[in-house]
């Protein structure tokens, strides 16, 4: 559509109509280059911020460890790899001992691959334990998952669900376009109209659609993308601004989003009479394993220890949710495991029948089991599994606290006046989860749920629990991904945050994946927005905003396709009757700048927050049907009433065909003139009815009690006169000054549409004639809207 507006405007600057060339395609080159430069400062500012988020690559140059962007990573280099951690180029590992990496990016399949000495690594997949190097073989385009996406270049980018309905609107709007300039073409073929006019007509026919929305939609996304960055919430995916605003329910990890992940010893407490003394070997396991975590930087602080050598190693995963070392050395002599009680304890020596100290679970302490043999042996079978030894007895109880996140409280509430459920999802204990989300806000009575009881539900008790229960503890990376997909199957709109390997498959699976700065570099690729930061008190910000950019953007469609329906029904209606066109390029290009291009930027600037309608195409055809129907029928009568009142019967003209109605200048221009004027006032007026600032505009909308919209969309009535006062500027528009009474006459014309409109609105008419049903009005979140969790 652009480029035949340019077109058009071209054959018109061969004919020396420059103003009418401007008017006809100068919209469409100020709309471009406003975008174009919007869009480019915007990536300029948003990929300054992303530079300082990529991931860094640890690698080995002349023994020492140092940390570099991926692209300068060379053939032959030898990169350190640990759990979370991302592989950057392909390679063979070089141990030592093993790691499992996760290459479902690359393969589909997302169970973990163990790597050993030797074994290839693909870039694109990433560590999920076990910590050891890989040697460079193949980077840049040489790598596997160059290849693949090398084999992908017709793929098709998703677009989202406004988008999808912008889409869907213009392509209808071009088949409507293409119907009005076949019926031009036609008439200028049978009653010879003037080439010049026909050029004219098809800019305005083609004008119709509703190009610049695309744009404006991309432009308004990048801008959000800017201001939520300076919030501390860096995008990374152009839907996830659009996403911000369907959320209705926010899964968290307790660990890293609740709490800071700032873990400290509290307890050691001894069980029975142990094969050894629990402290006396505890820092010195933890110092042992490969990979660090939080829980043995913790135990090193607390208990001190020094690395020994160890003969075999099964690393922490989340899936297993325990680890061991095996070690036949004079510092440290036979096999050691610490992990999760309800999944390390069966494999102990009357494991099953010990409980933790209950009092430290109500606390929100993180409880582990500690146990040992000194029995060395191998932690692998012969085809590689892990495997403990069964002589391996418990040990002590260990109690680490956490502390909960600055702000927490206050982030917990904002997501409550946000009108969003929160769900948390932990793998720790549920009675220590829920005593940590009730110190964080959520209430005492919250339902919990343990991952061992959510294994044993059927599909239909899974899912019900999903939606009803609040805590969910002791949950595996599976069962994470299965709570975010029974969510999403009943309609919810799901976002889910975390920081480490075991939320990536949650992260991919929501609708909105949101991962700390501190996390793992899996979670961070493939979240849809980081915390910058780590700064979790944006959340509940960055969801209004997002809220707030979809509804001023839903303001401003419906007031674009308003204009659109009634440009067009006025077209075909005097078509019709062969009553001359009604439209110059001049008055479609002031209509539009008075009543959607400036209006629609304070629509857009200061809309307020809140939920998203469940169905937008049928939320917008409740306020444009109404709207233009009743516009274009009072608009024709306008036009009609003008020649009318000028002597001209057009009843008469009839069979003369159009060029016959257009050969009356003194009339025509009458009537072209009265027809501006009318759409001109009662675009503006709408603008009131889509932002009301008091009760009796808010038909479809709650009063938002904000004037600035309207008081922008007025200011254009004064900038209208100054138009029509410069002989220099209503010329170039191609307006003229008309008697009083005519003004008079269309200002009481525009008051009885606005009655009757708000009447078809409130009656809701429309609505049961066409068949669609929707909630009368939708409420911006206020301060004090309920509680929901």
């Amino acid at each position: 559509i652009n480029v035949t507006l340019l077109a058009v405007g071209a054959i018109l600057i061969v004919m020396d109509q420059i103003k009418d060339a401007v008017l006809a395609s100068g919209l469409v080159v100020l709309n471009g280059l406003v975008g174009i430069i919007q869009e480019v400062r915007a990536k300029r500012r948003l990929d300054r911020i992303a530079l300082l988020n990529r991931a860094q690559a640890t690698i080995l140059r002349d023994g020492a460890a140092t940390t570099l962007d991926p692209d300068e990573i060379v053939v032959g280099d030898v990169l350190l790899v640990n759990p979370g951690d991302q592989i950057f180029v392909d390679g063979c590992f070089v141990g030592p001992g093993q790691i499992e990496v996760d290459e479902s990016l690359l393969t589909g399949e997302s169970d973990p691959v163990a790597k050993r000495h030797g074994d290839p690594v693909f870039a694109g997949s990433y560590c999920t334990s076990g910590a050891g190097a890989y040697e460079a073989e193949k980077v840049g385009m040489q790598s596997k998952a160059a290849t693949i996406a090398a084999g992908a270049r017709l793929y098709k980018a998703a677009l989202t669900p406004l988008q999808e309905t912008v889409n869907m609107i213009v392509r209808y709007l071009l088949v409507v376009a293409g119907f009005f300039l076949a019926m031009i073409l036609l008439a200028s073929w049978i009653w010879n109209f003037p080439f010049q006019d026909t050029v004219l007509a098809a800019a305005v026919v083609l004008g119709i659609v509703p190009s610049g929305m695309f744009l404006m939609i991309i432009v308004t996304y990048s801008m959000a993308a800017v201001r939520l960055a300076q919030q501390d919430a860096l995008i990374q995916q152009t839907n996830a601004v659009e996403s911000l605003s369907n959320v209705n329910v926010f899964c968290m990890d307790k660990t890293g989003t609740l709490t800071a992940n700032r873990l400290s010893l509290a307890e050691v407490e001894p069980i029975g009479q142990p094969v050894i003394e629990p402290k006396s070997v505890l820092g010195t396991v933890a110092a042992s394993a490969s990979g660090g975590t939080k829980t043995s930087d913790a135990l090193i602080a607390a208990l001190g220890g020094s690395k020994a050598p160890v003969t075999d190693e099964i690393p922490f995963t989340s899936a297993r949710k325990w680890s061991a070392v095996a070690a036949d050395g004079d510092g440290l002599r036979g096999v050691y495991a610490m992990g999760a009680p309800e999944f390390l304890g069966p494999h102990t020596v009357g494991g099953d029948a010990l409980h933790p100290p209950a009092e430290w679970a109500a606390k929100g302490m993180r409880v582990l089991l500690f146990a040992a043999t000194p029995e060395v042996a191998s932690l692998h079978d012969g085809a590689g599994e892990p495997r403990l030894p069964a002589s391996l007895a418990p040990v002590a109880w260990l109690a680490f606290t956490d502390e909960l996140r600055p702000n927490c409280r206050e982030t917990i509430a904002g997501f409550e006046q946000a009108g969003i459920t929160l769900k948390v999802i932990s793998g720790d204990n549920p009675e220590t989860v829920a005593a940590l989300a009730c110190q964080a806000g959520l209430p005492a009575d919250a339902r919990l749920v343990s991952g061992v009881e959510l294994a044993e539900m059927t599909e239909a008790e899974f899912a019900e629990t999903a939606r009803e229960a609040t805590i969910f503890g002791r949950v595996t990376p599976e069962q994470k991904e299965r709570l975010v997909d029974a969510l999403r199957r009943q309609g919810f709109y799901v976002a889910m945050t975390g920081d480490g390997v075991n939320d990536v498959l949650s992260l991919k699976k929501a609708q909105l994946g949101v991962a700390m700065q501190s996390g793992s570099q899996a979670a961070r690729n493939v979240a849809d927005i980081i915390l910058l930061n780590d700064s979790f008190g944006a959340l509940p910000a960055a969801f209004r905003e997002g809220q707030r950019i979809r509804r001023g953007l839903q303001d401003v469609l419906a007031l674009f396709l308003t204009r659109v329906f009634t440009v067009a029904f006025v077209i075909l209606a005097c078509l019709m009757v062969e009553a001359g066109f009604p439209f110059s390029p001049g008055h479609i290009s002031l209509l539009t700048l008075l009543t959607v291009g400036v209006p629609t930027f304070g629509l857009a600037l200061w809309a307020k927050p809140g939920a998203a309608p469940p169905t937008l195409g049928k939320s917008l055809l409740r306020f444009v049907l109404p709207a233009a129907i009743t516009l274009g029928i009072a608009a024709f009568a306008v036009y009609a009433l003008a020649y009318f009142a000028n002597d001209v019967d057009l009843m008469g003209l009839r069979g003369g065909g159009v060029a016959a109605v257009t050969e009356i200048p003194a009339a025509d221009r009458i009537a072209r003139d009265s027809l501006a004027h009318m759409l001109i006032l009662a675009g503006l007026v709408l603008v009131f009815f889509a932002a009301p600032p008091v009760k009796w505009f808010a038909v479809l909308e709650e009063p938002t009690g904000d004037w600035r919209p309207v008081l922008l969309a007025l200011a254009m009535v004064p900038l209208y006169i100054v138009i029509l006062a410069v002989p220099m500027l209503r010329g170039f528009f191609g307006l003229h000054v008309l008697p009083l009474a005519e003004y008079l006459g269309i200002g009481l014309l525009v008051a009885v549409w606005t009655v009757v409109v708000r009447w078809a609105w409130q009656s809701r008419a429309f609505d049961r004639f066409f068949g669609y049903d929707l909630e009368p009005v939708r409420a911006p979140v206020a301060a004090s809207a309920p509680a929901k969790v």
